[in-house]
């Protein structure tokens, strides 16, 4: 074994120390004396001026003793801006392998080309860095540059990530990145750093649901920071949540900060100043190492996000629970808690109403369809849809295999239903989404559909995830909509716990209720990381949720303007006669 005097242990730590970076500038100077936004960038294009609460990010991201920084944030802050600055800062100042980790492939492609490049060519001390090179390695999301890379990488590919072993580590909207096959890739990411003893590992997210959110999860193991500004009549300092924001009824132009110390109320004209004399205060002091910061956009000095805006934004939002979770996510940063695992069918059915298909409520406006394909019948469910509700106003089954064209007439009869309308008008059928995920008759679904694609009725497939609740696919000459089913699930039992937002036709059997509540939500761990999954009741059917499911999918490819068509409904004229479905009871036994 090789030994070393103690003159030569002097020499060695001389030579490493002169090979050391110089010590760097908060990375909150460095932002503003050099970073350049452009104008299809930012609104405000031009040199950088931080806002207060953005400078304590910074710093805790260029500090040398914080190895951990996350962000639980809203929109409307300005934070984005901060990641790019951040990459910028390493190039230029002290170059190390990094690594940006996006959802998707097409986040990482849209980062690049939207913030990246235009920022770096609009900021001189960054101009240049990143440029194609001469040997042809750099790619649109591979860069390399004297002494360190940049690599950007999308969760969805987790296999991408074993390539990599990085110093500085950068996670964007962490709470888009569901386990896969090989396990949470935020925790594979983190991974990729443990080659270094001087990582950087930052972490931001808007939060989703509270249970299974990546980023509160993080925030939970951090010293915890939260933004608080000084009351202007009494002096203490306050983090301004959601319920310090009131108004008069009605009224959301009248939005105001009422301070829990003096309970005097602020009006919008002092927040710009109360938030330049703002602060970070730790909650969890004692943690050491991992910087946690919690802001929404109350703090914000946007005018969009202006108190008044946000409660009219507030009072738009609060009908539904879809909508309800954007603010909740997006504005306030907070995890969306969900009301309930399971729900009752008997309590379902005691909310039946006196309205149907024959006898369609004035304030339906719009009429979607779901269908479920099973090996006798084809299952049906018609949803109305008013401004703020979702009516189920009838369950009709057509018994005959999918293989017989008859049975296909049938439902292509059904599907052409009229109705007419109490204002006058007559109601058709908007849109409709077909089951084609059975492999035994997915190519007569796609028979069926090609020719239809312009009445809207569709071949649709649930996938499990986040995924969107239709996002278009092409498959075999036909559009096929690939449907998140568990997001919609998750809405559609959300809307149930909370009562009228979904309301039944008394038409509607006692098993089709059955069905609706044959699923229940729960969370499973894998690989140590939470994940929320759909489970069968035992010895249940859910034909009825499925065709729910798919009908509120095709609710999404609706456009149509609601106060036109109203405007139409109410025009009087020739009622064409509606085509009374058969909804056959026999069906029960099967």
């Amino acid at each position: 074994m090789t030994t070393f005097s103690p003159s030569t242990w002097r020499t060695r730590e001389r030579a490493l120390g002169a090979l050391r970076p110089p010590p760097r500038l908060p990375l909150s100077q460095w932002i503003e004396s050099n970073l350049q936004l452009p104008e299809d960038v930012s609104a405000l294009p031009g040199e950088v001026r931080l806002w207060e609460f953005q400078r304590g990010i910074a710093d805790a991201i260029s500090d040398p003793d914080i190895e951990r920084v996350t962000l639980v944030k809203s929109v409307r802050v300005g934070l984005s801006t901060l990641l790019t600055a951040t990459i910028g800062s390493y190039v230029a100042n002290e170059p190390s392998p990094i690594l940006l980790l996006l959802p998707t492939e097409a986040d990482c492609r849209d980062y690049t080309v939207s913030d990246i490049e235009p920022i770096f060519d609009a900021t001189p001390a960054l101009s240049g860095l990143l440029s194609a090179d001469e040997g042809g390695r750099n790619t649109l999301l591979s860069r390399r540059f004297p002494g360190g890379s940049l690599k950007i990488v999308a969760a969805k590919a987790p296999r991408n990530l074993r390539r990599h072993n990085v110093r500085v580590l950068l996670i964007d909207e962490a709470d888009g990145m569901e386990p896969g096959p090989e396990g949470n890739p935020v925790v594979l990411a983190e991974r990729r750093t443990m080659s270094f003893s001087n990582r950087k590992i930052v972490m931001g997210s808007t939060p989703t649901l509270e249970e299974t959110s990546n980023v509160l999860r993080s925030y939970a193991t951090s010293d915890q920071r939260i933004f608080e500004v000084p009351c202007p009549e009494c002096g203490e300092f306050t983090e301004i949540l959601w319920q310090h924001i009131e108004w008069e009824p009605d009224k959301p132009e009248t939005a105001a900060f009422r301070c829990p110390h003096c309970e005097e109320t602020i009006s919008e004209r002092f927040k710009a100043a109360m938030m330049a004399a703002g602060r970070w205060r730790a909650t969890c002091p004692d943690v050491k190492g991992h910087a946690g910061f919690r802001i929404n956009a109350l703090v914000s000095p946007h005018a969009n996000a202006s108190w008044s805006r946000l409660a009219a934004e507030f009072l738009a939002a609060k009908g539904s629970p879809d909508t309800l979770q954007v603010f909740v996510n997006t504005i306030l940063a907070q995890g969306w808690r969900e009301e309930s695992e399971a729900v009752d069918e008997s309590a379902l059915q005691a909310r039946a109403e006196p309205f149907g298909l024959e006898n369609m409520p004035p304030d339906v406006l719009i009429v979607t369809a779901g269908v479920d394909v099973q090996d006798d019948r084809l299952e049906t469910t018609f949803v109305g849809w008013s401004r703020d509700a979702a009516l189920i106003l009838g369950h009709v089954v057509i018994w005959g295999s999918p293989g017989d064209d008859t049975t296909w007439a049938e439902l292509d009869d059904l599907l052409r239903t009229t109705w007419p309308h109490p204002r006058g008008g007559t109601l058709r059928l908007d849109s409709a989404i077909i089951d084609s995920g059975d492999g035994g008759w997915t190519e007569r679904v796609y028979a069926f559909c090609r020719p239809r694609f312009g009445r809207k009725i569709m071949a649709g497939k649930g996938v499990a995830g986040t995924r969107p609740p239709a996002a278009l696919s092409q498959a075999k000459g036909v559009k096929l909509f690939l449907i998140g089913v568990d997001g919609l699930k998750a809405q559609i039992l959300t809307r149930l716990a909370r009562g009228r937002t979904i309301r039944f036709s008394d038409s509607l059997e006692p098993v089709w209720y059955e069905q609706l509540a044959s699923e229940r939500r729960v969370v499973r761990y894998v690989r140590g990381q939470p994940v929320r999954r759909f489970e069968r009741k035992p010895g249940m059917r859910a034909e009825a949720l499925d065709c729910v499911v798919y009908a509120y999918a095709a609710r999404t490819l609706v456009t149509a303007n609601l106060d036109r068509r109203e405007e139409e409904l109410a025009s009087v004229g020739a009622v064409p006669p509606a085509v009374k479905p058969v909804i056959r009871s026999a069906w029960l036994g099967h």
